[in-house]
């Protein structure tokens, strides 16, 4: 393969992580010498106070100031001695032996990549290939082997050309020699994080120091402060190196992307990289689905098999093209509801968007027709058997209440869709009210209609279109009030291809708000145009008046939701008190408030489980909580300690009571829409 030319962006960003990191490094020696210095100052602080009166005190407090010396040199050392092994509990070791078609293409792409073969490789059950290694202080100086790791999830719904395009792109990071800024940058960010937040160990050792005497425990608090200190330092140059690491590592991406077209060409990768969050959210949706059915003891037979289904099933269900067995998914209909002008050099973000790395791939022009769309999965000798492995190892350690039994492929396809078609509106919306509700009006205020509306106007593209806007513009009106307010710490930003700055926002803020106000009322009046469409549908249908009683009873829930919801916010806000330390005056005191909060939450409940509209949709397990919250007041702090299983019950009852009045509306909008369709589908056939 060629050497690929380093862009200036790259060489910019390279600078600028080399520069923080000899930042970094400096003032890190600095406080490492002050560190010794005070080491030095305290031990021998301590050896003159032993010195000059032996006695158990004296003893103890200059073994105490010592130790205050040592605490903080120690604190600042540790990081050599931790090592980043990566958990492999979920991975299965493979070797050429085990899978020769697929490790011949691995040869083949450390080949033309011109870099190492892994040191081991494996497989995963996820959507994903990545390069890792086993990482410490030490590895920025020795070099260290690379090991693989390929999702059978991402074989699962890639051809074999994009999977070597991506495993060329995973090999592209280590390829070339500028690549091990990237690596170092990578090391130096571990032994910063390792400092500020891996301290379990660290601060347990301090515990258990400062329990052995009193003495000691008077020098633990003074080293506790000064490792305050530190840490107020660190924290700064952590966002300094982070981010300078994160705009290389951005850089990198493209350069690796680059690295794979010329392996495979650019095709191969955008392709791939189009469809992964279409394959990624399809397995999340067959995981989700058998979370469903751990309540009924199932588990599935070949889970990537569901996969693969549901993924073109999806697919299908938005009119995109199945090609090899494939979705074969269009920028278009990538960013198909995503309307946003605002545009915001995200500097936290470690990937470009996918829409930039495409734009960057093709303008490589390195085509390749030559491709082999042969499904991935035609790799390996047995692919049904690692299928299977895999698929026991995702279930392994979920918990069933009885002896587990399988569903099979037949069963998963039909309980998916029947799923699917519960949770979904009528395609004649053409995704109108997918992000959107019915916008209120006062329906007895309408009156009839004076012309002839036609359907396909009511929900046709651009009327989608213009709820989209709408949503789009109202997330950029809430990004650019963060920015406005500082939340955001960006300087500048572009919104409609021009360039404005943080003292620009609030004109800009005015204008956006006058924009979206007018976009509602065109999407409000095309809500009344549909009202007016279907009541004249019931009336050609000579059926009773349901639809208007079906817009107040929704437009009555919608009204009352907020209300009914924000009980469950503001406990889980009063609540988040136990998740920290805390103490027992302060503890004693947030439940006293909780208590007044409680109250509202019963009501709401008791009203869930007197309600009709809620009982195909309450567990025999939420039912049996409620009930047993409702029976008494529970106590969730007794002995300075917190009761965890009446805590437990609170929460559960808590979260169950938002996801049922979240399903209740759902619900009450689906009544509404179904019976819309139903009444095209009457006037339709008569």
């Amino acid at each position: 393969m060629k050497e690929i030319k380093i862009s200036p962006e790259f060489k910019t960003q390279t600078t600028k992580a080399v520069l923080s990191i000899i930042l970094f490094v400096l003032t890190y020696l600095l406080m490492l010498a002050l560190a010794i210095v005070l080491t030095v100052s305290c031990v021998y602080g301590g050896i003159m106070l032993m010195a000059f009166r032996p006695m158990f005190i004296t003893i103890a407090l200059g073994i105490g100031l010592a130790s205050l010396g040592i605490l903080v040199l120690f604190f600042l050392l540790k990081f050599i001695f931790k090592s980043h092994r990566v958990d492999l509990s979920h991975l299965i070791e493979i070797k050429k032996s085990d899978e020769p078609k697929l490790f011949d293409m691995i040869d083949e792409i450390v080949k033309d990549v011109g870099t190492n073969f892994p040191k081991k490789v494996y497989l995963s059950t996820d959507v994903n290939a990545a390069v890792f290694y086993d990482s410490s202080f030490w590895s920025m100086f020795f070099p260290i082997k690379k090991n693989l790791q390929i999702g059978l999830g991402l074989v699962n719904t890639v051809t074999q050309s994009e999977l070597k395009a991506i495993l060329s792109h995973e090999f592209g990071h280590f390829s070339q020699k500028t690549m091990k800024v990237g690596s170092y940058v990578y090391n130096v960010n571990q032994v910063i994080f390792n400092l500020l937040f891996e301290n379990e160990s660290y601060d347990n050792i301090m515990q258990k120091w400062a329990r052995a005497s009193g003495y000691f425990s008077i020098f633990v608090v003074i080293a506790i402060k000064i490792i305050e200190g530190i840490k107020l330092i660190l924290r700064q140059m952590y966002g300094l190196v982070n981010k300078s690491y994160l705009a290389l590592s951005r850089e990198m991406e493209f350069h690796a992307d680059e690295i794979a077209a010329n392996v495979t060409g650019y095709e191969p990768l955008k392709y791939g990289l189009l469809r992964l969050s279409l394959a990624d959210h399809s397995f999340r949706s067959v995981l989700s689905f058998y979370d469903g059915k751990i309540i009924e003891n199932k588990k599935s037979e070949n889970i990537y098999k569901d996969h693969l289904f549901v993924m073109n099933f999806l697919a299908k269900d938005n009119n995109i093209e199945i090609k090899n067995n494939l979705p074969k998914i269009s920028e278009i209909e990538l960013n198909r509801f995503n309307k946003s002008r605002l545009v915001i050099k995200d500097q936290w973000a470690s990937h470009p968007s996918t829409e930039d790395r495409i734009a960057m791939l093709e303008n490589t022009g390195l085509s390749n027709t030559n491709l082999n769309n042969e499904p991935a999965n035609q790799l390996f000798l047995d692919i049904e058997k690692t299928q299977l492995d895999l698929t026991h190892k995702i279930f392994k350690d979920v918990i069933y209440s009885e002896e587990c039994s399988v569903l099979t492929f037949e069963m998963f396809q039909s309980n998916f869709k029947e799923d699917f078609l519960k949770n979904t509106f009528s395609k004649i919306y053409n995704g109108y009210y997918d992000n959107k509700n019915p916008l209120f009006f006062d329906i007895y205020k309408i009156g009839p209609t004076t012309k002839d509306i036609e359907f396909e106007n009511l929900f046709s593209e651009s009327k989608v279109d213009e709820v989209y806007t709408a949503l789009s513009l109202q997330n950029d009106i809430e990004s650019i009030k963060q920015i406005s307010d500082k939340t955001f710490d960006i300087k500048t930003f572009d919104y409609d291809g021009v360039k404005y700055s943080k003292k620009d926002c609030n004109e800009l803020l005015s204008k956006l708000e006058k924009d979206l106000e007018s976009l509602n009322e065109k999407i409000k009046t095309n809500d009344i145009e549909i009202f007016k469409y279907f009541i004249s549908q019931e009336e050609k249908a000579y059926l009773n008046s349901s639809l208007e009683n079906l817009y107040t009873n929704f437009f009555n829930y919608d009204k009352e939701f907020d209300v009914k919801y924000d009980v469950y916010i503001r406990l889980s806000n009063e609540l988040h008190f136990v998740n920290y330390t805390t103490p027992f005056e302060q503890i004693r005191a947030n439940f006293i408030n909780v208590e007044t909060l409680e109250e509202s939450l019963k009501k709401g409940i008791f009203e869930i489980l007197k309600s009709q509209d809620y009982h195909t949709e309450i567990t025999k397990e939420m039912k049996s909580n409620f009930e047993l919250y409702l029976s008494k007041k529970w106590q969730y702090f007794e002995n300075e300690k917190y009761i965890n299983n009446n805590l437990e019950m609170l929460f559960s009852a808590m979260n169950n009571y938002a996801f049922l009045l979240s399903r209740g509306y759902f619900l009450i909008k689906q009544k509404l829409l179904n019976y819309q369709a139903e009444l095209i589908e009457t006037t339709h056939n008569n």
